[in-house]
């Protein structure tokens, strides 16, 4: 199924039925906490409690997590609204990542509920209580919600996200006709929020040298373009034992797409238009 909306997201996970204590099997320097609870303001009538990560490598001090009880009435409707109402007026030095507030740059991605998503499209209302907010999963967290992604982009550089061509440059645009430009409807759309990479756990598991679905997905993206004339040197750079072929199906990138595309698609168009040079 394709997720167009995050009220398409199950709320039902297997661990939530047979729990797993939350610091099981993990070192003592990645133990998670119990921080500070902050109460909700004086007068407030309708709250909601917030357990947020909180991670600053410059204290000392390991991860936790922080209550806060956040004023509804006083917020907008939106999981980011509640972020900045933390840091607004609860705790300044909560740290995170946000920009469009549309669903369109990416920068607020995190884990709300156990399911990677953007806080700027993200109801409140759809969130549990409490609601527990943690960064993506598999990055390094530079402070609270905010993973370095340095890694990410490197890989998704390595695919040389741009039209390559042979033929000499027109003196206007390059034409397409109107079936050649829907070819790439379903992947240009990907603001590399890296949610579904994040989810993926051939990525877990491979990620140094694996792609990933985000990148796996841009990558189908130029080889579809019909202005670019380099698909055959993007296949070789591609036809690699752990780049591509580390993808194992599981499509849990599918499922956690807040643009509601569909990685796992791509990379099997992949996957075919390789075996297809061979024969």
């Amino acid at each position: 199924m394709i997720i167009e909306s995050s009220k398409q997201v199950s709320r039902n996970h297997l661990f939530k039925r047979f729990p797993i204590p939350t610091n099981f099997g993990v070192t003592k320097e990645s133990r998670v906490d119990r921080g500070k609870a902050w109460p909700a303001p004086a007068g407030a009538t309708r709250t909601k409690s917030f357990e947020v990560y909180r991670y600053d490598p410059d204290s000392g001090r390991g991860p936790h997590v922080d209550t806060f009880e956040v004023d509804l009435d006083d917020c907008g409707p939106m999981v980011l609204d509640a972020l900045i109402w933390i840091k607004s007026k609860v705790d300044s030095t909560l740290t995170f990542r946000r920009s469009c507030r549309e669903g369109v740059c990416g920068s607020c991605a995190m884990n709300m509920d156990g399911t990677n998503w953007l806080a700027c499209t993200r109801f409140i209302s759809e969130m549990e209580s409490p609601a527990r907010i943690y960064p993506l999963a598999n990055m390094k967290i530079i402070k609270d919600l905010v993973p370095d992604l340095t890694h990410v982009f490197a890989q998704y550089a390595a695919i040389e996200p741009w039209v390559q061509s042979k033929t000499p440059t027109p003196e206007r645009e390059r034409r397409q006709s109107v079936e050649e430009r829907s070819q790439i409807d379903g992947y240009y759309e990907c603001i590399l929020c890296f949610c579904c990479t994040s989810g993926c756990p051939s990525h877990w598991w491979n990620g140094n040298r694996f792609l990933g679905p985000a990148v796996l997905l841009q990558a189908w993206r130029w080889l579809t373009d019909s202005r670019d004339e380099a698909a055959e040197e993007r296949l070789d750079k591609l036809e690699d034992p752990f780049r591509l072929y580390r993808c194992h199906t599981i499509l849990n990138c599918t499922r956690t797409c807040p643009k509601g595309l569909n990685p796992g698609k791509a990379i099997a168009h992949i996957k075919k238009t390789m075996i297809e040079r061979q024969s």
